[in-house]
């Protein structure tokens, strides 16, 4: 196969007698399509026709020169061991020309590689070998012998070792040999474990305002116990997710301690300790929401994260009045053990929606504990104090609640998801104090994400929720506990919180929120560029009279089409929906502009 790169200037350049043109052929007799690529794309001599930093003699000379190497490499990488390399400048083989000896002009550079037959493994051998160790499937006898392999070989034999604690493993030998006559290739990679370590002291540097014993126990690396390169990693995740630091990083020593202990240094950058932020979403329906916060990330020295958000919502919209939140909460990293955070917060909000306006005061204390990295649990207690107003009139209550919840995360991205999936589940028994009654309510929210096609342009995406509130009758519950269907978080296109239970009260007809809901959304998203995509949507909603889902209730279904720009830290997505079913169906059109995905 040959492969011809031809520069050349405008016609005008082409007919003068001072004419330059360089030509830069490759040729690789025998060799297939995927050989013949992998030899293009090592060579430095085939690029550069394409620079545009207008290349000179000398570099079309050392580039040549270098190449003598990449080609070889690029051979091994692929399993032929007998190549025969020819790199030619102004016919002059360039291993000959001396790189400050550059001819004036270069004419032409003509790239020869004979590949020879492909070798396969005879000795595949790594030893010695730990309990589990799982070598690449093409690291044995017979399968074709690629350098690539070896290392690959190498590296999960030197892995599973540190990862049962010998982390000063090395490569003690190695005898690679290539039988010619016999297209054969014998490796033998021998390794020297050393001892078994244990963690030595976390040494802390860099750290200013962030107290050493804070850093060493939110890290929580366990010291005197059996080295892991897991438990290293984890100890830097933990430090990076308090938002404190800038950059985290843990380093082995160079030398083995006494007692068979590793010490280990964390070296660490710490970030700004206030941020401020706002965001800012839209809807023909919801109108308009501001919202702000300011964070201090550092708040009593020990990487204390405090946040005061406060918003303002409804603004112009059809969805009652003015809705607003001031909140604030404070998360204490490694209050129990360095993967329990403890979450202390506080709101004062009013919502004023179409069929209700309630004004409460809502506090909780929550531990929150990773149980592994996908896996997170909370728990605690909270004090709700409240005002409803409804078209029955005006209560208060007080309620105790007792909230706990799971959430389990295999997404590949928190705001733009193309594979995995996610599960939140939440239940909050509440226990009344006074006349008011007592029950549960519990939500489950599931995601699922599935890409296809090239670079993953084409996703599937789909969340299933399910909603119930147990104990007090429809009229009984906290009206914000209840369940309606309509709007961007629920059914797109569908008027915001327009599916309700009908209520009679004398010859006056008005709506309350379901005891339990059903909902269903599923989209189609393809990328148009590497940062527009367009999206297409169905969602469905259902709401329930009683406390089963599915049950004694009504449905209502949107679709729509949406586009999404990529900025990085999250799509802004537009989305149009209409109603897919009912009086206004296809006659009526929503508008909704946000922030990240819809689910």
């Amino acid at each position: 196969m040959t492969i011809t790169r031809l520069l050349s200037g405008g016609l005008t350049t082409l007919l003068a007698s001072t004419a330059l043109a360089q030509q830069v052929t490759l040729q690789a007799p025998g060799a297939d399509e995927d050989l013949t690529d992998l030899l293009r794309d090592a060579s430095l001599s085939l690029t550069l026709p394409d620079d545009e930093t207008d290349p000179q003699p000398q570099d079309y000379v050392a580039a040549a020169r270098a190449d003598y190497r990449r080609l070889l490499t690029a051979l091994y990488a692929a399993g032929y061991y007998s190549g025969v390399i020819s790199i030619r400048v102004n016919g002059i083989e360039a291993a000959q020309i001396a790189p400050l000896q550059a001819p004036d002009r270069i004419d032409t550079v003509a790239l020869s590689v004979e590949p020879g037959p492909l070798f396969r493994f005879g000795t595949a051998q790594v030893a010695p070998i730990a309990p589990d160790t799982e070598l690449p499937e093409g690291f044995a006898t017979g399968e074709p012998a690629l350098a690539d392999t070896i290392r690959g070989a190498t590296g999960a034999a030197r892995t599973r070792w540190r990862e049962l604690g010998y982390a000063k493993v090395e490569v003690a030998d190695q005898q690679i040999t290539a039988l010619h006559e016999q297209d054969r290739l014998d490796a033998a990679v021998q390794l020297a474990t050393g001892p078994r370590l244990t963690f030595g002291p976390l040494t802390i540097v860099g750290n200013e305002d962030v107290r050493t014993e804070a850093i060493r126990r939110i890290a929580g690396l366990p010291v005197g116990q059996v080295y892991s390169p897991q438990e290293l990693t984890d100890a830097a995740n933990r430090l990076r997710q308090t938002g404190a630091f800038d950059s985290v990083a843990l380093t082995e020593a160079e030398e083995i301690a006494p007692g068979d202990t590793l010490p280990i240094t964390a070296t660490i950058a710490e970030s700004l300790p206030r941020r401020v932020g706002f965001g800012l979403e839209l809807s023909s329906v919801e109108g308009v929401r501001v919202s702000s916060y300011w964070i201090h990330r550092n708040f009593f020295g020990g990487a204390e994260n405090l946040r005061v958000d406060g918003a303002v919502g409804g603004l112009g919209g059809g969805t009652g009045g003015v809705d607003y939140v001031l909140s604030t909460a404070l998360r204490i990293p490694a209050i129990y053990g360095a993967n329990t955070d403890a979450l202390l917060s506080a709101a004062l909000s009013r919502e004023d929606e179409p069929d209700y306006r309630v004004s409460k005061f809502a506090t909780e204390a929550l531990l929150n504990r990773m149980i592994t990295d996908e896996l997170e649990v909370s728990g605690g207690v909270g004090l709700l104090v409240a005002r409803e107003e409804t078209d029955l009139g005006t209560r208060d209550y007080t309620l105790l609640t007792a909230p706990f919840g799971a959430t389990y995360d295999r997404r590949d991205s928190e705001t733009n998801a193309r594979n995995g999936y996610y599960v939140d589940a939440r239940a909050t028994p509440f226990f009344a104090l006074g006349d008011s009654s007592s029950g549960i309510r519990a939500y489950l929210d599931g995601r699922g994400y599935a890409s296809f096609g090239a670079d993953d342009r084409f996703t599937i995406a789909a969340r299933g929720q399910l909603g119930t509130v147990s104990g007090p009758g429809l009229l009984e519950a906290p009206v914000d506990y209840l369940f309606y269907s309509g709007g961007s978080n629920t059914v797109r296109g569908q008027e915001y919180k327009s599916l309700g239970i009908p209520i009679t009260n004398g010859d006056e007809t008005f709506m309350s929120g379901g005891k339990s809901y059903a909902g269903a959304q599923i989209e189609a998203r393809v990328g148009i560029t590497d940062a527009i995509s367009a999206v297409a949507f169905y969602d469905y909603g259902y709401v329930g009279a009683t406390s089963t889902p599915l049950t004694d209730g009504d449905d209502q279904s949107g679709v729509g089409l949406g586009v999404r720009y990529d900025t990085g830290i999250g799509p802004i997505r537009l989305d149009v929906g209409t109603p897919a079913d009912g009086d206004d169906q296809f006659g009526a059109v929503e508008v909704y502009i946000g922030i990240g995905q819809a689910f």
